[in-house]
């Protein structure tokens, strides 16, 4: 690179480092997640509003490949910690209302979203239509497990039934997501000519369980802290994993997110803790918001129309209702109060970066357009600042205090969910 080009990444990097902290900041003081203010920023530096006026200057062409690297660093990262963070315990002891509700919030805006891809074939082109229609029933189906536990937490929900049960349906729902979006990634062709090395997936898979899962147990439980060697063991485990799915013909994120779920969680919580710390900060502070701004600089509203507008009107009636109506469906057929399954329903819709991951990956394998991107990027944002507003309409403060007032939550949570009125 020439001293110029270097010049204008660093100077790029921090607008785009400082933008996102302070959009941020923004949005946690008007009560709301702040991936929405950082996604916000990657709109405003992108063409919506001044064309490239500003992104041209800021971002010139010689510099985006670059930014383009660092992005699918942060991603990885994030979807490791995504990985981490997810435990298939918590939808123990739910008695299969766990199961229940995310198989209905999943197939309902599933099949919707197939209809409506169906419909929308015929305004964006896709090179291959069954990976479209696939594509847009899952990317109606996510739900975005980091920004629901966020919201949890911040409105003292965590600990309560109606957390606990959000928490174990959005994890199910995360792995049955990642696990369409990886056969739909398989289906688009993305390996090209070598897309047999996609039958090497089942090894992959049988090596991570009973190989890697085995080593990482004994690494980490006999070390007892994270030192220099451990945490460069768990980042190289890390990148190899992204690597191997990738050249396989899946995604990076799906090797990065595996990685994390297959580090124990038996006495590991102290060491779990450390490598999401290490790993967060760098993340959160510099590498998302890139991916920030890359995702931000496809997203073109500008020119989208009567007909772009009548496109989004259905994917939002779609992506709402098909997910509200499916978990709460469910939750109220397994016993849940009308109210608890609508703040249930709610917080399910919640999509935020695990979206905007998703539709990256459509927009990366040529499956959706540009345009098609930019409207699915508006849909998960609009569904992601509903979700605090509407929850606090649901369950008021006096509620939610009688709720996290009652004593620990029950290991049989149908029975649980029996006794409430």
């Amino acid at each position: 690179m020439k001293a110029q080009h270097i010049t204008e990444l660093l100077v790029g990097l921090a607008a785009v480092v400082l933008l996102a902290r302070l959009l941020g900041a923004l949005a946690r003081r008007l009560d709301q997640p702040a991936v929405i203010g950082e996604v916000l920023a990657g709109i405003l530096l992108g063409p919506t509003l001044a064309g490239d006026a500003i992104s041209g200057h800021l971002f010139p062409a010689d510099i985006r490949p670059q930014l383009s690297a660092l992005a699918t660093i942060g991603v990885a990262v994030f979807m490791f910690t995504v990985g981490l963070e997810w435990d298939v315990a918590k939808a123990r002891g739910s008695g299969g209302f766990a199961v229940t509700v995310s198989l209905s919030s999943i197939l309902l805006p599933f099949g919707l979203g197939s209809a409506l891809g169906l419909y929308l074939l015929t305004r964006h082109q896709s090179p291959n239509h069954t990976a479209f229609v696939l594509f847009m029933g899952i990317a109606m189906s996510i739900t975005a497990f980091p920004v629901l536990a966020r919201i949890l937490t911040e409105r003292g929900l965590a600990r309560t039934t109606l957390g606990v049960l959000a928490l174990a349906c959005a994890s199910i729902d995360d792995v049955l997501a990642w696990s369409v979006l990886a056969a739909v990634t398989a289906i688009s062709g993305a390996a090209g000519a070598d897309q047999w090395r996609v039958l090497l997936v089942v090894p992959y898979l049988l090596g991570m369980l009973f190989v890697v899962r085995p080593l990482l147990r004994r690494l980490l439980t006999r070390s007892g802290t994270l030192g220099p060697a451990g945490f460069a063991c768990v980042l190289a485990g890390l990148l190899l994993s992204a690597g191997a799915t990738e050249w396989v013909g899946l995604h990076f994120i799906f090797g990065a997110f595996l990685f994390g779920a297959v580090i124990p969680r038996e006495q590991t919580a102290r060491l779990r803790a450390q490598i999401h710390d290490q790993l967060g900060q760098l993340g959160q502070t510099m590498l998302l918001p890139v991916f920030f701004l890359t995702a931000g600089l496809n997203v073109d509203l500008s020119g989208i129309g009567l007909g772009g507008l009548r496109d989004l009107s259905l994917i939002l009636l779609v992506a709402i209702g098909g997910k509200f109506a499916g978990a709460y469906l469910a939750a109220r057929g397994k016993g849940m109060p009308a109210r608890q399954s609508a703040a249930l329903a709610t917080l399910m819709n919640t999509r935020g970066l695990t979206e905007l991951i998703a539709l990256s990956v459509g927009l990366s394998l040529g499956i959706i357009d540009r345009e098609l991107y930019s409207l699915m990027v508006v849909m998960a944002v609009v569904t992601t600042a509903m979700a605090g507003p509407l929850l606090r309409w649901i369950l008021p403060r006096r509620l939610v205090e009688a709720e996290a007032s009652r004593e620990s939550v029950s290991a049989d949570v149908p029975a649980a969910l029996r006794d409430r009125t």
